[in-house]
């Protein structure tokens, strides 16, 4: 048995989509970047940092998987789905109540190497706003409506925060990023919750029912500790830098971290179309063709992850020039970041697969990987530190453990989901080495020209030779689906593999 041909087609079209609000999105959160460097600086990015990495990570677990287990659980059921998507808001509602609770109550798990003062108390009253963005998204997703996420984070969010840290820099240059954060926030909710409602409409005789409830909780607690994992495992970093270093330095490390997260972010925002196709052909019984959508998400993301951290890689000097002289100092840790979202890859595409097969067997790949990352980022710093290195070069220490952490995890988690359906689900390809190759040796050949004009012509070049290379010798028909919509009765097939 093999997949629906619209399986690909409907991965191409959140593909099309997705790409292009991650476009928008970086397009929209540059200014912020400016602003945020240029107005307010490194110490005051840094509290805001460790503020919004807590407040991040309190939405996340608020949600109890259901950022992904929604889809599932719409799949799977004969109750009207606008009830459905009713109790899943009450589940995030009663959690992010409990963990606002908690941080009032100590304000000072949101900065560990500061004092709370001034309107940091606004902070833990949005963790439900972020739930519920989340658990909107899923729903929206399950019914192919991926644009309401781009619209909300590629446009209302970043510009949103943009617009209001320009205006607030003003009033405060303390309180003035929390306030533009808690703004774009509850804009971004109801950017979420009006096509939410026009979709699925209210769900007229509902009632919340307490078992339903907990049992909707139970059934999504393993996914709500991989997507606390894997949110983990790329914020620690800075958490340990927070505890170890001076907001300032956090600042910088934020900064880099910011220019990097586009590319995490892009495969994100693949989880919620990849969910509801993995989750029918796994109803199917159908392992081949839940392997073959993996590894073609997993080449579409692998591919443009490659040319952001080329690009950004060989230009970083400029690019973090623009923010703010302070943060050019955060090149090198840009670099490794960059890197590390192409590691990552594999194994985060693959995780789509085994929340649903293996979801126990993930949670402990990924504590362990967690757990080995926090461990190296510490023995890194000190190592780098006694060899009498600066503090700018002992920053980078827990990018070089989240590194090395990704990788090993990439490799476990597809090799495992690879045995489970007994098909490889590798995304890599040859002709995909071959681009890297090119827009590398542009790179080397615009590195000799000044800053202004790498970043102005150089990026081009890179990626017009880069991607020269991937659609000539590694697009098959699936990969040009992302362009024109593949005809039905096209046999799928996928060309130029490893």
């Amino acid at each position: 048995m093999t997949e629906k041909p619209d399986d690909i087609a409907q991965l191409a079209k959140g593909g099309r989509t997705n790409i292009l609000g991650f476009v928008i999105r970086l397009a929209g959160r540059l200014p912020f970047l400016f602003i945020a460097g240029r107005w307010y600086g490194p110490e005051v990015v840094g509290r805001f940092a460790l503020a919004v990495l807590v407040i991040e990570i309190a939405a996340l677990l608020s949600t109890l998987g259901l950022k992904r287990g929604l889809a599932q659980a719409l799949s799977t059921t004969s109750r009207p789905h606008n009830h459905v998507v009713a109790d899943a808001l009450v589940v995030a509602l009663i959690a992010s109540v409990c963990a606002s609770f908690v941080l009032g109550l100590f304000p000072q798990i949101m900065f560990p190497n500061s004092q709370a003062t001034g309107l940091e108390w606004l902070l833990p009253s949005i963790v439900f706003a972020l739930a519920w963005c989340d658990v909107a998204f899923s729903a929206l997703a399950y019914r192919h409506n991926v644009g309401a996420s781009v619209t909300a984070r590629a446009i209302v969010e970043p510009w949103t925060i943009s617009g209001a840290a320009f205006v607030l820099a003003w009033y405060s240059s303390r309180d003035g990023l929390i306030i533009s954060y808690v703004l774009a926030t509850f804009a971004m909710l109801i950017a979420a919750m009006v096509p939410l409602i026009r979709m699925y409409g209210v769900p007229h005789g509902w009632r919340p029912h307490p078992v339903k409830l907990w049992q909707m909780a139970r059934a999504n607690a393993p996914l709500a500790g991989a997507d606390a994992l894997e949110w983990g495992s790329r914020n620690i970093d800075r958490f340990i830098l927070g505890v170890l270093f001076s907001p300032a330095v956090v600042g910088i490390y934020y900064m880099a971290q910011q220019l990097a997260s586009p590319a995490q972010r892009l495969k994100t925002t693949f989880d919620p179309i990849l969910g509801p196709v993995v989750t029918r052909s796994l109803a199917a019984g159908d392992m081949g063709a839940v392997a073959k959508q993996v590894r073609q998400v997993a080449f579409w993301v692998i591919a443009v992850q490659a040319a952001i951290a080329i690009t950004i890689g060989i230009t970083s000097d400029g690019v973090l020039g623009l923010l703010g002289h302070g943060f050019v100092a955060g090149s090198a840790a840009l670099c490794i970041l960059l890197a590390a979202e192409v590691f990552a890859a594999p194994g985060a595409i693959a995780e789509g697969g085994l929340v649903y097969i293996a979801r126990h067997r993930n949670l402990m790949i990924s504590t362990g990987m967690l757990c080995l990352q926090a461990v190296l980022s510490f023995v890194f710093v000190i190592i780098i530190r006694d060899l009498g290195y600066p503090i700018a070069y002992q920053a980078v220490g827990p990018a070089l453990a989240l590194a090395f952490s990704l990788l090993v995890g990439s490799v476990i988690k597809s090799w495992l989901l690879s045995s489970l359906l007994g098909q490889r689900v590798s995304g890599l390809r040859w002709g995909l080495f071959a681009a890297m190759i090119a827009c590398a040796g542009t790179g080397v050949l615009i590195s000799k020209l000044p800053e202004w004009l790498q970043l102005t012509a150089g990026i081009p070049l890179m990626l017009a030779a880069y991607f020269a290379v991937l659609l000539k010798l590694a697009f098959g028909p699936e990969d040009r689906a992302l362009f024109q919509k593949m005809p039905k009765e096209q046999t799928p097939r996928i060309d130029g593999t490893v």
